[in-house]
């Protein structure tokens, strides 16, 4: 597995990591099913530990059957004299996704039901995909398409259709409680870049972050699929188990471009995600927008919170589907997309995990009346004028920021408020807690994180 150095200079070296394997993953012609699936997955397998599954074709999934796997191996279209129209080797857009084969000569009327182009953008070449019904076609731009002349046209487009494996694969990091967080995205794209690699990219490089902490309380479940069948396939396999140690899941997608991160809301609308991301944008921890759950467009997030399974999943953008005009087209470059704005992107996700990971419900260790503090050395030694509303401690001068904060989350800390709810209590972020936290379990005087609400032991004199 591919190390990387986490010393000086690192974030260098990190942006110099994404850009190399979007280089190497970017020209790979992907598909739901297929080698350039197995292709994509095997080059991130050297970045993380990936374990990998596959299901035959044929094989019912809940309400979905898997199809045969394509097999691309070419395709040109030549226009009357031979030019050249289109080519798949020149880029892999150029054919449709899940062509049947053809061998044909046409003239342009016969032509023109089997060719696609966006005229709004006269020089994109569309991304058009046929998974489930038989048909085959070219992908021009509408320029190209405007200037053909009428004569006969040469289509030739070489696939075949066998009975494979849908595959898709995850990978387990360990942490201190059985309880997971998923993070989830697709690899089922061809060369695109926001609405394709910019998902498992950012999956990838924040696994390795999380990997690099020296301790996590969630255990961390990444999942590359195909997008809808291959988290349907998923959970056929998985939900169950999702359903009993999922804490928070996020499905990543179009994580690219020089917008603010926008969260989509799970169907539940109140899950410890759900919750935190609102927490986080009041405090301004976090630039970004909430969109409302909706099952009628989105990517993975419909499987996950179908209401079956109902799981606490989000989902996580930037440049959101359907907003842009590179969307499914070749203008969906790595120019559009930046590494920059994929760093980013994990940054902003590192820091909503950690929000998370101390979360939780915590427990005062000696509730009965107030803890004596100055035994701790978090109380001044000395009541006078000069330190009434200066001093937490002896020598800390904060106007007793940290010592209000201390009070109340140790009155609060009775199992039953959660360190977000008690973050907004003492008027900032939970991640402006985290010192004091840390710094309050390390004297054992609080206990914690849990994830449920915890009974107060009864007193005993």
């Amino acid at each position: 597995m591919t190390v990387f150095d986490d010393g000086s200079g690192s974030r260098k070296k990190e942006l110099d990591a994404i850009d190399q394997l979007f280089d190497r993953l970017f020209p790979i012609c992907r598909s739901i099913m297929g080698e350039g699936l197995r292709q994509t997955l095997t080059i991130l397998g050297e970045y993380l530990p990936l374990e990998r599954f596959g299901i035959p074709s044929g094989t019912q999934v809940l309400d979905w059957t898997i199809p045969q796997e394509w097999i691309v191996r070419g395709g040109v279209l030549k226009g009357p004299e031979g030019q050249v129209i289109a080519d798949f080797e020149e880029s892999n857009l150029h054919i449709v996704n899940y062509s049947q084969p053809v061998n044909q000569t046409l003239s342009l009327e016969e032509l023109e039901p089997n060719l696609y182009s966006i005229p709004r953008l006269p020089k994109a070449i569309p991304y058009v995909i046929s998974y489930y019904r038989k048909r085959w076609g070219f992908c021009i731009p509408q320029t190209v398409r405007d200037a053909l002349p009428e004569g006969q046209y040469h289509a030739f487009i070489d696939t075949d259709f066998i009975d494979g494996e849908l595959n898709f694969s995850h990978s387990l990091l360990a942490g201190s409680t059985e309880k997971e967080i998923m993070i989830s995205s697709y690899v089922c794209h061809p060369s695109m870049a926001n609405n394709e690699l910019s998902g498992p990219l950012v999956a990838t490089f924040l696994y390795r972050r999380l990997a690099n902490k020296p301790s996590r309380r969630f255990t961390y479940r990444f999942v590359f699929t195909p997008e809808t069948i291959g988290s349907i396939s998923y959970l056929s396999m998985f939900g169950e188990e999702l359903m009993k140690r999922l804490h928070a899941g996020l499905v990543l997608t179009c994580m690219g471009g020089d917008r603010d991160l926008s969260y989509k809301q799970s169907r539940r609308e109140n899950t410890p995600l759900d919750l935190m991301w609102a927490h986080l944008l009041k405090w301004n921890e976090i630039c970004g927008e909430t969109r409302a759950f909706t099952p009628v467009h989105g990517s993975d997030e419909r499987q996950y919170c179908s209401p079956g399974f109902n799981l606490p999943v989000g989902q996580l953008s930037r440049t959101v589907y359907g907003t842009n005009e590179e969307y499914h087209n070749s203008f969906d470059t790595k120019e559009f997309m930046t590494i920059d704005a994929l760093q980013a992107s994990v940054d902003g996700l590192e820091k909503l995990l950690d929000a998370i990971e101390w979360d939780g419900y915590y427990v005062n260790r000696s509730p009965y009346g107030e803890i004596k503090l100055d035994r701790h050395g978090l109380y001044p030694d000395l009541n006078a004028p000069e330190i009434i509303g200066k001093y937490s401690a002896n020598g800390l001068m904060d106007q007793r920021t940290q010592l209000s904060r201390i009070l109340i989350i140790l009155n609060y800390s009775d199992g039953q408020y959660s360190m977000r709810e008690i973050a907004e209590k003492c008027g900032c972020s939970i991640l402006a807690l985290i010192p004091i936290i840390e710094l309050l379990l390390n004297k054992e005087i609080l206990s914690g994180p849990f994830e449920d609400k915890q009974l107060m032991a009864p007193l005993h004199p």
